[in-house]
């Protein structure tokens, strides 16, 4: 996804320069070309802390201003997984093959535990 004026970003950086962290959230105010924008950083007042130009791989889009909407996660895991190498995407792609069979399994698992929970009960 091309990131646009307005659009919402995660920053995958720290900045320290800026006393900025990974996982800060900023406003793309000026695309420079397709690769490199202005990022204004605010508080919670709304007031101006850093405006830092960044290249689209130091940050992904989490709010898109064209449509008013947050990603979701599954946005930002594909966002993030894109900036890294290949074998560290397949690392990700391999634990979230995990997690998804540990829970199908603790899902399959419940039912029947509950059926015979239910059983001993009424017994």
């Amino acid at each position: 996804m091309q990131p646009a004026l307005f659009d919402t970003v995660e920053l995958l950086v720290d900045l320290p320069a800026h006393n900025l962290r990974s996982g800060s959230l900023g406003a793309i105010v000026h695309a420079y070309d397709e690769r490199n924008y202005e990022v204004e950083f605010i508080n919670e007042e709304g007031k101006t802390t850093a405006l830092y130009p960044l290249s689209a791989e130091q940050f992904i889009v989490v709010w898109q201003a064209k449509t008013r909407r947050w990603l979701p996660l599954a946005g930002h895991v594909a966002a993030l997984v894109s900036h890294l190498p290949e074998a560290e995407g397949r690392e990700v792609l391999d634990f979230a093959r995990f997690l998804y069979e540990r829970r199908q399994r603790q899902g399959s698992a419940s039912p029947a535990h509950l059926t015979t929970t239910i059983q001993e009960t009424s017994t």
